[in-house]
């Protein structure tokens, strides 16, 4: 029996590890040890481990590692702690094989405390890009570390093997996250306002935002922006937390504060995979700068307006309508959202991400890929990247 460990941190990171992990128990010769940790763990965001367990997994291991302050000195002090945690973790569970998700910082923890214990890394979603954010130094040095990639598209898998990663290793599956979405069943509109407890008058808009921590506007900057366009509308106003990252906190402070004064308006902390996916097969338009405004809106043929600059960089469907963080041009593009001869020129959108299959085929390699010393020996191999649009661009 292969014992293959997953490391979950988050919400945004759990959406493409619950169809994997479902994939694993489902298979006779792997067995799932899940290690929870990060925000899961904090009361402020949800406690969204409660969310693992509703979903039928049962936890290996936790490791504390939140910051105890949105500042850049608590989020690094938290890596080292997590470092030790896991360190202590890998100890007990003792997986043959690590899979990781994403672009966290709090990946680092997990990543660097593997290597003494030759335990081999399974990546998924490396190759993309963001430049408005720290996870995308984080997403290039966990490739390094890693030794098997999944990535979403062709364009991803060049840009590793044109950075020296073996092409062996590397495979081209799509976001497992998809997957999920593939497989739902969807609740009536009443249903969900029900489990909401609240009223979806249209136009329904789902915002998340969360700190452009490489950004040359300040969070409040970008905010304050958002929210000065989002005054000028009717209709429901359906807020997610930010992610647990520098200046988040302001973020939360701001959003709780408009809210408060708009009926029709509410934040959530904890929405889950399946409230939140129903939101947006619901909903009129995505606002925010979240990466499911650009990986998973295209799945609901969902017009999405992504602000600012924290996705700068990565492949956009026909959906997403760029926005600088300021207020006209804010609202200008969800004006342009809303309209209906937009939406209805988004039928029959494919997402380019994936095809809802990512899964099987990420656990077919996970079953038979040796665990010798040739997946551990990494080598950087020199060559010129194989350039294909792939659904995804060309490479810059």
């Amino acid at each position: 029996m292969r014992r293959i460990g997953v490391a979950t941190f988050a919400r945004s990171d759990y959406s493409s590890c619950l169809p994997v992990m479902k994939a694993i128990q489902a298979e006779p010769g792997l067995e799932l040890h899940l290690i929870v940790a990060g925000a899961h763990l904090s009361a402020a965001f949800g406690r969204t481990e409660d969310n693992i367990l509703s979903d039928g997994f049962p936890v290996a291991d936790r490791v504390k590692m939140s910051p105890e302050a949105d500042t850049p000195e608590a989020l690094a002090l938290s890596v080292g702690t997590g470092m030790q945690g896991f360190a202590r973790s890998f100890g007990r569970v003792k997986p043959d094989l690590l899979v990781l998700v994403g672009d966290r910082l709090e990946l680092f923890a997990a990543a660097c405390a593997a290597l003494p214990f030759r335990l081999p890394l399974a990546h998924i979603s490396g190759g993309d890009v963001t430049e408005g954010a720290i996870d995308n130094q984080v997403r290039f040095a966990v490739t390094r570390l890693s030794h098997l990639h999944f990535v979403a598209m062709q364009a991803h898998a060049d840009r590793l093997i044109g950075g020296g990663e073996e092409t062996w290793r590397v495979h081209v599956t799509g976001d497992p996250a998809l997957d999920f979405i593939r497989g739902m069943r969807f609740m009536d509109r009443p249903v969900l306002e029900a489990e909401l407890g609240l009223t979806l008058k249209p136009p329904l808009l789902v915002i998340s935002f969360h700190p452009t921590t490489l950004g040359v506007a300040s969070v409040v900057e970008e905010v304050d922006a958002l929210l000065s366009a989002l005054t000028r509308l009717e209709g429901t106003l359906v807020f997610t937390f930010p992610n647990a990252d520098a200046g988040s906190s302001v973020i939360i402070d701001k959003l709780k504060r408009f809210v408060a004064s708009r009926p029709c308006a509410k934040l959530f902390n904890n929405l889950g995979q399946r409230k939140y996916y129903n939101l947006l097969a619901q909903a009129d338009l995505m606002v925010g700068n979240s990466s499911s405004g650009i990986w998973e809106s295209p799945s609901f043929h969902l017009p999405a307006v992504n602000v600012g600059e924290r996705q700068r960089g990565r492949f956009r469907a026909p959906n997403v309508l760029d926005a600088e963080a300021n207020p006209d041009a804010i609202s200008q593009a969800v004006r342009r959202g809303l309209d209906t001869s937009f939406r209805a020129g988004l039928s029959g959108l494919s997402n380019p991400f994936g095809d809802g299959c990512a899964a099987a085929r990420i656990v077919d390699e996970l079953k038979k890929v040796d665990l010798g010393p040739d997946l551990l020996q990494k080598k950087m191999e020199a060559r010129e990247p194989t350039l294909s649009d792939g659904g995804g661009g060309v490479l810059t």
